[in-house]
């Protein structure tokens, strides 16, 4: 008996080989190989072979997945994130502080973010070119804010195109900016509405969490994307991109560190709180962001976190704690696009001028409410990249090591939006001092029983 009940689990595969970082590593290992293999076999932009051909078609087809699911999450959570105000006592005061220190947090972190792409210089001396489609454009500050003006309710727009053989294929695209206008204008207005909305409140809220699960699906067959993304990527510039590519992840990830082990703490601090504390309460929510590089996938814990071991009132964590799953995104964001734009700009030997700093940091702060808990690092590098006139190919460049960026700018995402609540709270006198101060139990579920937060103690929010 003892030999047949322990046949079948000498036969189960090593945990760490079903783990989703490990399968990350994997997938860009062998989309490097599958790159250089197509690459030197022949494959080019304009006369490509069946592998490279293959490998474009399988990263393409990934973030065209990512894409579609874009526009519902968006809607969807800034929705619900903005009627969870009416569980908040004083909540007109304490969104504003939340979207206050967004802001702040956000613009810190853009600051670091262009420091470090003209330090590192991570796209210098590559000579590749421009694309052809590239005329030269240039940002423009009046076109930015007239693309915050929604031009039909769901911010899409739709575009022909005719081919050599006469046929017309119709492309939607979406302004990402133009989809938070419209989100935030039926949140507030449902909030006003009041039961009356409640029906359509009930099905936002369901839509959302089915789009939730979509996402996840997505999210778990990223390393068959990776190979496609990383493939394709060598197979078109070659083994020079990958050292360029190289240069620019360590540049990011030199920035979440800075923010993560610099920013933070200090912010911490100066709010008279334990460093020690906030990273040994958040850890859990910050360790899952990593491995699942998702802030929609762990949202449920960074919330739960920052109820029940920072101390956070539940009634102000519902609404602070989704609101930045979907907009606050330090790594996304800021870090991200802030060194991404330097680095697209320095590839194709395009100059940079003062104005376009200063858009970058715009962009950075103001589009980092238009991200979302998947997408985040692709709509803002989309957004930065166009406002900026600088070439979208940057964006399919950068993508094939996306992944194991997005290991660490979920990680920083994660770790803000529980911060961000913290701080405020602690500001505003609502913070459960005692027990972001308690033992930690290392099991953030471990208990479902209601506890003081659950309390309405909201109601001694200041004036």
């Amino acid at each position: 008996m003892t030999s047949e009940t322990s046949a079948p689990a000498s036969r189960r595969l090593p945990r760490w080989v079903t783990s989703f970082g490990p399968q990350i590593i994997a997938a860009l290992i062998v989309g490097l190989a599958l790159g250089l293999l197509a690459k030197y076999t022949g494959h080019t932009e304009d006369s490509p072979n069946a592998l490279g051909t293959t490998l474009d078609t399988i990263g393409s087809s990934y973030v065209a997945l990512l894409r579609a699911a874009v526009v519902p999450l968006i809607f969807t959570a800034v929705v619900s994130s903005i009627t969870n105000l009416r569980a908040v006592h004083n909540a007109a005061r304490l969104a504003g502080q939340t979207l206050l220190w967004f802001a702040i947090t956000a613009l810190i972190a853009v600051i670091i973010g262009m420091g470090l792409g003209t330090i590192f210089q991570p796209g210098a001396n590559t000579n590749a070119t421009a694309p052809d489609e590239y005329t030269g454009g240039t940002g423009d500050w009046w076109a930015f804010l007239q693309g915050l003006i929604p031009v039909n309710f769901l911010g899409l727009e739709a575009s022909s195109s005719v081919d050599d053989a006469g046929a017309i294929s119709t492309g939607l695209s979406f302004n990402v900016l133009q989809v938070l206008v419209v989100a935030v204008a039926v949140g507030i207005a449902a909030l006003k509405v009041g039961k009356p909305a409640e029906p359509f409140l009930n099905f936002n809220a369901s839509a959302l969490a089915v789009i939730q699960k979509v996402l996840w699906w997505i999210i778990r067959i990223a390393p068959i994307g990776t190979v496609g993304l990383i493939g394709n990527a060598v197979a078109v510039y070659g083994w020079d991109t990958i050292g360029s590519l190289g240069k620019f992840t360590l540049a990011i990830y030199v920035g979440l560190a800075l923010v993560l082990f610099a920013v933070y703490p200090i912010l911490i601090k100066t709010n008279g709180l334990s460093v020690k504390q906030y990273f040994s309460g958040a850890w859990p929510a910050i360790q899952l962001a990593f491995v699942s590089r998702s802030s929609v996938g762990t949202l449920p814990l960074t919330q739960r976190v920052t109820e029940r071991n920072l101390g956070v009132p539940r009634g102000y964590a519902s609404f602070a704690v989704p609101l930045g799953a979907t907009t606050k995104m330090d790594g996304c964001a800021a870090i991200y696009p802030a060194i991404a734009a330097i680095f697209v700009a320095q590839f194709f030997g395009i100059q940079l001028d003062f104005g376009q700093y200063l858009l970058i940091a715009l962009v950075s702060v103001l589009g980092s409410a238009a991200t979302a808990g998947t997408t985040g690092a692709v709509v803002m590098l989309t957004l930065t990249l166009s406002t900026l006139g600088l070439p979208l190919a940057g964006v399919g460049l950068l993508l094939a090591v996306d992944p194991i960026l997005d290991m660490g700018r979920t990680a920083v995402n994660v770790a803000g939006q529980a911060l961000v609540p913290t701080i405020v709270a602690k500001r505003e006198g609502l913070l459960d001092t005692d027990l972001y101060n308690a033992k930690r139990t290392g099991d953030p579920f471990v208990d479902d029983t209601p506890t003081t937060q659950d309390a309405p103690e909201l109601a001694g929010a200041k004036a």
